[in-house]
């Protein structure tokens, strides 16, 4: 191992930056060119099938066959254009990866002649094999029926010589497989609940849209130093590893001089995303060594939850052009920063409105105050639902360590934000008086512009914080899919919207309130219901964590214990509600979850083990044993005077021993109980018994076994070093 590693090394350091060919176009002439968008559907479709296209979007029409013919034609039509030779239903099944099959526009006539074949039936749905995909016993193995359905709001793209069609993945019986259909679903039920209420403001307001902006950290490792690392290579990360003399103590790569390879690299996925219509706008190093961070300019939740799944395959075949491997964990190191999905998240209307943002006049900011504050309640009230909608073996590492924002879920709005609510809190009781209410509305309401003009300032340390015309959901992990938080986010604010409905016009028709001063009076009993919720502190701080416990908030630091929410009667309740999933679809979901949980653990206590007892020990040993015969040798030399000479050999040789000891003995406990907790068939049981028995031994296995790197000699140490992989460019 130690010949593979330093071939490894001898490999990345000849290695040059790869030239990457820039395109005659330029970039905005490049985009969506790989994409069957309005424009395209416009020019290849005929004008009745367009429309019907467009029905679907905007108004989820239903295609009927006829339609789907004619569309699918005019796909198929620019698809061969553009190079394709097959189709596939591009899918996002429980696995938190996407899926496809191609299959080839070919199909034989007789007489050894063929057509190009793709119909609307092929367009509308395909049945792939579901036996293999997570089910969470929605159906049984051998029940292996699924179906993908064409998604017409996110538009078909070429990739290579494929066209990707994105689709829903249900069961035989209608159930949800996928992330999609539940985010639709959310998506829909947020619009017609905030539509409901952006109507008392604006009457022409006709369809509210959620929009979605993430930012995609990621680290950057040379391809040849990951595949000698067997962690690396299976789990995501390092298990053990000594950390780097240098890390990120110096503060000097967020922001600085991007590597030439990693630029080169970057260069070519920004080519790439532009012409699959991924607006790719920003690109920067992170604070970690390695570590960089991609981000678009923000678009419709659904779409852009499809392009950010999109990005983590693009980045992974790009990066192979360019010898790298890439790290979506999020925490592939320890001792330096892991990576995030941030969610910067919005609601703007058909009339071109950010409901989260503030307008010109006191109206407009009436109705940003009205979603700003229903946007605090609702993860108020469901503070830890949206805590288990980011949960995962790798995020439980990131979240709250000093680096992310902890797992106690709270929000930031600022100083001057706080001292509107603070003001607003104190709104006289019932109808206002002309005076209290034109106060209110010019001394308080009229000057939010102007106080958010110098309230940009971002709290990093909080989860949910807002910046000026969005929310920014900082807790989301970098491997992620999208879809769960914002499924999640958008059905509780169309929770609260609904319940803020219905408390205003309970006013106005029980207390015969003005409209105006029924909201007010809602927003008043809000803000006080919601206020715990609210921090404008360190998050990192212990102080935090004993306030937030003497405020009643949870601080669930494990995936095991975030995730039984999810299947709490309060959460049926609402997701059935809402139409975005019934009993069955979220008890499939939560069993799939602790599922992945407990095979992620036991997937690296494995390597580990292996590891340890392969590489390191036998290691350890042979440098213990050269340093027996260096003793050995001054005993020859100095005969009965040798122990001065040898003292520290032989504090070597002990000190050596007891951390084989340790392994060896930490290993030996670690698979025993992988053995008890493999034999529990309850999977919230199983999962706890990972996390609680198994899981603890990863710490200090890794300590013994870091010891020995710095213990043994460099030349014989098997496992490429942390340093290495870090800063070899």
């Amino acid at each position: 191992m130690a010949t593979i590693r330093f071939q490894a090394l001898r490999e990345t350091l000849n290695r040059k930056p790869i030239t990457v060919v820039e395109p005659s176009m330029r970039r905005s002439e490049l985009y969506c060119i790989n994409v069957f968008n309005s424009t395209k559907a416009k020019h290849y479709m005929p004008k009745e099938a367009y429309n019907a296209v467009l029905d679907a979007i905007n108004q989820g029409a239903r295609i009927d066959r006829k339609m789907a013919d004619q569309v699918a034609s005019g796909m198929k039509a620019w698809a061969i254009s553009r190079g394709a030779t097959h189709y596939t239903h591009w899918f996002q099944p429980l696995t938190g990866t996407t899926a496809e099959k191609h299959d080839a526009f070919f199909e034989p006539t007789g007489e050894g002649t063929a057509i190009d074949k793709f119909d609307g039936s092929q367009l509308v749905q395909q049945e792939p094999d579901a036996s293999s995909f997570p089910s969470g016993g929605i159906r049984n193995t051998f029940e292996a029926r699924g179906y993908t359905a064409w998604d017409p709001t996110s538009p078909a793209f070429v990739m290579g010589t494929t066209l990707c069609i994105p689709t829903v993945f249900v069961s035989y019986t209608g159930e949800a497989l996928d992330n999609k259909t539940p985010l639709l679903r959310a998506l829909q039920s947020i619009d017609h609940a905030a539509t409901d209420v952006a109507r008392y403001f604006d009457k022409n307001v006709n369809k509210v849209i959620c929009t979605l902006g993430w930012e995609q950290e990621y680290f950057l490792v040379d391809a040849a130093l990951a595949v000698s690392r067997p962690d690396l290579t299976m789990a995501g990360r390092l298990l053990m590893g000594h950390q780097a003399a240098k890390g990120q103590q110096l503060e000097d790569n967020y922001f600085g001089s991007i590597p030439e390879r990693a630029l080169a690299f970057m260069r070519e996925l920004e080519i790439e995303c532009i012409q699959l219509g991924i607006p790719v706008k920003t690109r920067h190093n992170e604070v970690a060594p390695n570590q960089f961070e991609v981000a678009p300019l923000f678009e419709e939740a659904n779409l852009a939850v499809d392009h950010n799944s999109l990005l983590m395959d693009v980045m992974a075949k790009v990066a192979s052009h360019h010898h790298f491997k890439v790290l979506l964990h999020e925490k592939p190191v320890a001792g330096i920063n892991g990576s995030g999905k941030h969610n910067n998240w919005s609601l703007s209307t058909d009339t071109g409105v950010n409901l989260l943002a503030p307008g010109k006049t006191p109206k407009s900011n009436l109705m940003f105050l009205t979603f700003f504050i229903c946007a605090i309640k609702a993860v108020h009230d469901y503070a830890d639902l949206l805590r288990a909608s980011i949960a995962s073996a790798g995020n439980d590492h990131r979240l709250g360590a000093n680096e992310a924002p902890p797992a106690i879920i709270s929000v930031f709005i600022g100083r001057q934000l706080t001292e509107v609510l603070n003001e607003l809190e104190h709104v006289t009781t019932g109808n206002l008086s002309p005076e209290e209410k034109t106060e209110l509305k010019l001394n308080v309401v009229g000057k939010i512009p102007e106080i958010l003009l110098d309230n940009t300032d971002r709290n990093r340390t909080s989860p949910f914080a807002f910046t000026g015309n969005k929310f920014e959901f900082r807790a989301v992990g970098s491997s992620a899919n999208c879809a769960k938080p914002m499924m999640v986010l958008n059905t509780i604010m169309a929770e609260t919207l609904r319940r803020f409905k219905q408390d205003v016009d309970a006013l106005i028709d029980g207390q015969h309130l003005k409209k105006d001063d029924a909201i007010f009076n809602v927003l008043r009993e809000y803000i006080k219901a919601s206020k715990k919720i609210r921090f404008e502190g360190d998050g990192y701080s212990e102080d935090w964590a004993k306030e937030a416990e003497s405020r009643g908030l949870s601080n669930f630091k494990t995936t095991p214990e975030a995730l039984k929410i999810q299947v709490a009667q309060s959460s049926i309740d609402l997701f059935e509600a809402h139409q975005v999933m019934n009993k069955v679809e979220i008890e499939a979901r939560h069993e799939i979850e602790l599922e992945e949980y407990t095979k992620r653990i036991q997937i690296e206590g494995r390597i580990l083990g292996d590891i340890a007892t392969n590489h390191v020990i036998p290691t350890a040993i042979a440098y213990q044993n050269t340093l027996i015969q260096n003793v050995r040798g001054l005993k020859e030399i100095f005969e009965a005077d040798y122990l001065p000479h040898a003292a520290q050999q032989i504090e070597m040789i002990k000190g050596i021993s007891s951390r084989i000891a340790h392994i060896k003995t930490f290993v030996d406990e670690m698979i025993e109980e992988r053995k008890k907790a493999n034999k529990i068939e309850h999977a919230e049981e199983k999962a706890e018994a990972y996390c609680n028995n198994v899981k603890p031994y990863f710490d200090k296995i890794k300590y013994h076994c870091d010891k020995l790197e710095l213990m043994v000699d460099d030349e014989l140490w098997p496992l490429t070093k942390t340093r290495e992989l870090l800063f070899t460019r």
